[in-house]
């Protein structure tokens, strides 16, 4: 009896250190990655690096265990929405939302990159209940008439992963977030009708080609450059010369007599 009432304060301590490792690890991974030192989530957690190797074998073992705690979130939120009234909006933002939470945390990142080139599986479990729960959402969607019928699940866990990697990189360069998602989702939708993109940014003096639109270099003598290199000037040339062929000459049009 003295026994067994002594291993009950010992277990839940178990539970509770363990539970700070995975927490400690969770913020961890999410700001560095795979990168980060288990001394560093040790530290964080409180506690020593044995009891995290008490927990959690390897590092790997602990990546995959704060990973599968992030995915299993996103299950639930996909699981709650499967009855919501409007399927292809929800479908939409569900996706949306993925890819803009999970490109601020690097954990995620690297985990569903290495995943996307069949390198990892954080949880076999894990993965198999939010890849059938998305399906259900992509399905009732499909069913509402708001996405392409010869999409499948693959093709959207593809363009997820490969979305999700632009989006963080552009975040990592301090670029506005959520253009890549706009494509992505515009290909996934029926019809022709898709989604404006906001103009990028440019800097309030750049001087832009009268062309395509893209930056000109400053000319550092002379008049200000007007194109942004000899294919575009050439264009420009071009339209003037029909403009100037196609113009109706002085006395055109007049009576003849």
């Amino acid at each position: 009896m003295v026994t067994s009432g002594a291993s009950a304060p010992a277990r839940a301590d178990a539970r509770r250190n363990r539970e700070l490792v995975l927490q400690a690890a969770r913020s961890a991974f999410e700001e560095q990655g795979l990168g980060v030192p288990l001394g560093e989530i040790a530290r964080r957690a409180g506690v020593g690096a044995g009891t995290v190797y008490r927990h959690f074998p390897s590092k790997d073992a602990l990546f995959r265990a704060a990973v599968a705690d992030r995915v299993r979130l996103f299950t639930d939120t996909a699981r709650d929405l499967a009855d919501a009234a409007d399927p292809v909006a929800v479908f939409f933002r569900f996706l949306a939302s993925v890819v803009r939470l999970a490109s601020r945390n690097k954990a995620l990142c690297d985990a569903l990159e290495a995943a996307g080139e069949g390198g990892y599986q954080p949880s076999p479990q894990a993965e198999r209940d939010f890849t059938e729960a998305l399906g259900v959402l992509l399905v009732r969607a499909q069913q509402a008439g708001g996405v392409r019928k010869d999409v499948g699940l693959d093709d959207v866990l593809a363009l997820l992963v490969g979305c999700l990697s632009m989006e963080q990189r552009r975040v990592s360069s301090g670029a506005s977030q959520g253009r890549m998602t706009t494509l992505m989702c515009d290909g996934l939708r029926v019809g022709k009708g898709v989604t404006k993109l906001p103009r990028p940014a440019h800097g309030r003096n750049e001087t832009r080609c009268e062309v395509c639109g893209g930056p000109v270099s400053s000319a550092r003598t002379g008049r200000p450059a007007r194109f942004c290199g000899g294919a575009c000037r050439q264009k420009a040339h071009r339209a003037r010369a029909r403009a100037a062929h196609t113009a109706p000459t002085r006395g055109e049009g007049g009576s003849r007599g």
